[in-house]
């Protein structure tokens, strides 16, 4: 079974153009086939979403988490490192490092500290247990990073699609902005990646790795060009990242 878990939160960035994400991360839903709908209504704190997120995760088949800011992703990726533990490995397309913590954001933003979280280092009330290590997560289109996010990764010694363990199992995570030219998005960055490209890196995990989980995050609608593109991409990287097939 496909379940699409719909998380319209908004609030974890700091975007003049993030209430649009509530919309996007409808319009996200929608563009996934065939698939059950699970709609999580955000409450008054990132903490009470991520409660709720938490408890409307399914429990068997193939979770696809849309957004929404990238801090939905919070829940679903330690539900997945609490099954998984050491085998698995998250994958971050993203423009941004999102390694950034309380002390050390610019903006003040969740969604720029979300994978710093998912670390163990973060807000007291949103850090989960277990936390991932900084060999599990692999970097890819990343290209925009605060000084102390460049700092922390180069110590860390977080890398790219190549430091990925030949055993393990994947969580994709796409943030949009990892796209070139997309403009429906928060934080656009030049020199991304194209569509194809984005997708025949997936591609290339997918037929190396089981993904055992997939979240796509951060479209704020603006531009029909963009939304036609993600009409093709958004099925196609949910066809590889389940392992269906296409009828």
């Amino acid at each position: 079974m496909l379940t699409v878990v719909e998380v319209p939160q908004w609030q974890g960035s700091m975007s003049p153009t993030a209430p649009r994400l509530v919309e996007g991360a409808s319009r996200l839903a929608a563009m996934v086939p065939a698939a059950r709908h699970v709609r999580v209504d955000t409450g008054g704190t990132l903490a009470e979403t991520a409660d709720r997120v938490r408890q409307a995760l399914p429990q068997d088949g193939f979770t696809v988490t849309v957004g929404g800011d990238c801090a939905v992703d919070l829940e679903p990726v330690a539900a997945a490192l609490r099954r998984y533990g050491d085998r698995l490995n998250l994958v971050w397309f993203d423009a941004h490092g999102d390694m950034n913590t309380p002390a050390t954001s610019p903006s003040g933003a969740f969604h720029g500290m979300i994978l710093r979280t998912l670390q163990g280092e973060g807000p007291s009330d949103l850090v989960p247990s277990p936390a991932l290590r900084p060999d599990q997560i692999a970097l890819a289109g990343t290209r925009s990073l605060d000084p102390a996010e460049a700092d922390y990764i180069r110590r860390a010694g977080i890398g790219g699609l190549s430091t990925i363990d030949d055993d393990a199992v994947l969580y994709i995570h796409v943030d949009l902005d990892v796209l070139d030219g997309i403009t429906s998005v928060g934080y656009p960055e030049p020199g991304g990646l194209s569509p194809e490209a984005l997708t025949e890196a997936i591609a290339t995990l997918a037929a190396r790795h089981e993904i055992v989980g997939l979240c796509i995050t951060e479209y704020a609608p603006s531009d029909p060009r963009d939304e036609e593109m993600l009409r093709h991409l958004v099925p196609e990287l949910v066809r590889l990242c389940s392992g269906r097939r296409t009828p």
